[in-house]
């Protein structure tokens, strides 16, 4: 279907439609340490593009942009892997959001039936075999 043809029934498409986030939102100490790794990782990367060029023109300011360069891997590398540890912290203490849907909590809902089911199962056999066997008594 053209524009012109939406046009000619008098029905506009619109230009998106909104879909909810697949992902929820990272916690507020691993998006601040995200940020700042990006952060440092950026300057880190200016640092360096300065250095090689300032390397390749002869300037004096190449060697000491060459040793700034290097602490600020190090530094860039160590904010990196915060992030992966501000966030293995935060599952550990707040634990890991569960999708209702999860596979582990529709697996865990059918072991419970089928646990419950099977004690039932056993107390009407048990409840049978107390009674004994049926004794057909004539009428009078």
């Amino acid at each position: 279907m053209s524009i012109e043809e939406g046009n000619e029934r008098g029905t506009l498409r619109p230009l998106w439609v909104e879909e909810p986030a697949v992902r929820p939102r990272l916690p507020d100490p691993v998006r601040t340490a995200a940020v700042r790794a990006v952060l440092i990782v950026s300057v880190t990367t200016i640092q360096a593009m300065v250095a090689f060029l300032s390397t390749i023109t002869g300037s004096w300011l190449a060697f000491p942009m060459v040793v700034s360069s290097v602490v600020s891997t190090v530094v860039a590398t160590w904010s990196v892997l915060d992030v992966w540890v501000t966030r293995q912290v935060w599952n550990q203490r707040n634990g890991v959001m569960s999708v209702p849907s999860s596979t582990a909590r529709r697996l865990r809902r059918e072991r419970r039936q089928a646990r419950r089911v099977a004690r039932q199962e056993a107390r009407d056999a048990e409840r049978i075999r107390r009674r004994g066997p049926v004794r057909l008594t004539p009428q009078s």
